[in-house]
């Protein structure tokens, strides 16, 4: 219990901190970014509308700092994280809304297939170290080395055009309606093979040769070397012995695994135009959509958080010196 409280006060600060720093991101950036939208509508808007505009943005200069900062986090409280310059007068939290599901689906099955399939690869790679299976490691050292958005260039190239069954680019076929039809969740998951296995194959040879070099460590332990005078079955060994100590470096490295893991899928879905956060935010930041860049920087926060957080208590169930101690 004390293990878990610490973890939870750990990122409840830190959750905190982030807050913060995202709401003095848009009053410490060059620039006045209620300008910046009326340059957008190029004279539409009356000028009398700017102390409106200012108030709406929670930058009005009759307010002190610290006002600002408490209405911000009444903002927050009620799940409000402004208007969007871009698709003004949409709210920032309507336009993510309509992103985060692709780069969820993108990075999240990604995330979790390759930590599974890299994981398992690895635990009967160490456990039969010096077998056939030493041979993949300079392909997966070589392709854990390689960019997301340099593989996604190289696929792009070779595997897409005249005659080939992929796009390039785009989440679906254009002219079809976002929803649960047939036809656009096929056409929505071709769109995503390819950036998929980008991800995939760049982020599962790094657990690979993590989890691989953890085994053969174990393996070199006394109590594994007891286990096996006790007579049990080599598949217990490896798998209840072996496999589940390794596996705890793995588990405590995933949350920042995925914070790595998103920067990368943010430059994919650029080089793909997939319309997931990653090129949202490229595009917020190409017009100074500032309260939309706040708001995917929150997003992409809270996320990584909430996956350490997970990573945490699954550390605190695999681990039972963790539970003694609380």
């Amino acid at each position: 219990m004390k293990y878990l409280l610490q973890r939870l006060g750990f990122y409840a600060f830190t959750a905190w901190a982030a807050i913060t720093i995202n709401f003095f991101i848009p009053r410490l950036t060059p620039g006045d970014p209620v300008q910046s939208l009326m340059n957008q509508f190029q004279g539409q808007l009356d000028p009398q509308a700017v102390q409106s505009l200012t108030v709406l943005f929670g930058l009005d200069e009759h307010q002190g700092l610290w006002e600002q900062y408490l209405a911000y986090w009444g903002q927050l409280a009620h799940g409000d994280l402004g208007i969007s310059f871009k698709s003004f007068p949409t709210p920032v939290s309507e336009v993510i809304g309509q992103t985060l599901p692709w780069t969820i689906g993108l990075v999240g099955a990604t995330t979790v297939l390759a930590f599974l399939a890299g994981t398992l690869i690895g635990v009967f790679a160490g456990w039969r170290r010096g077998s056939w299976a030493d041979a993949l490691l300079p392909a997966t050292t070589f392709l854990a080395s390689i960019p997301y958005f340099w593989l996604a260039l190289v696929a792009i190239a070779f595997l897409t055009g005249p005659g080939s069954f992929l796009p390039s680019s785009g989440g679906y076929e254009p002219g079809l309606v976002p929803g649960w039809s047939g036809a656009f969740i096929a056409s929505a998951a071709g769109h995503s093979l390819l950036p998929a296995a980008t991800i995939l194959v760049s982020s599962v040879a790094g657990w690979i040769l993590g989890m691989r070099n953890m085994m053969v460590t174990v393996t070199a332990e006394d109590y594994i070397t007891v286990a096996h005078a006790k007579g049990l079955s080599g598949r217990r060994v490896m798998l209840s012995y072996a496999a589940r100590n390794a596996l705890l470096p793995s588990v405590s490295g995933f949350g920042m695994a995925l914070g790595l893991v998103v920067g990368g899928t943010f430059l994919v879905e650029v080089v793909f135009s997939y319309p997931g956060v990653g090129l949202e935010l490229v595009q917020a930041i190409g017009v100074k959509d500032y309260p939309l860049m706040q708001g995917v920087f929150l997003v992409i926060t809270l996320a990584v958080l909430a996956a350490n957080l997970l990573a945490d208590l699954a550390y605190l169930a695999l681990d039972p010196r963790t539970r003694k101690e609380g």
